[in-house]
């Protein structure tokens, strides 16, 4: 069996967005009887985006 261990929590920086309703009206419809809460939602989307951006740079430099 596995031993427990604390999970470790990033630092954070609080940042006021603004959001247009209907894309937060899709990520609560996105979300809705799920496990995520709209900022892990939010930092998921921003991650895979700046995961995209590096690839499409990566492919320039070859």
């Amino acid at each position: 069996m596995a031993s427990f261990q604390i999970p470790d929590i990033p630092p954070t920086t609080n940042k006021s967005i603004r959001i247009p309703n209907n894309l937060v009206e899709g990520i609560e419809n996105a979300i809705r009887g799920k496990n995520c809460t709209f900022t892990e939602f939010v930092v998921a989307a921003i991650r895979a985006a700046l995961c995209d951006l590096q690839a499409q740079e990566d492919k320039k430099s070859t």
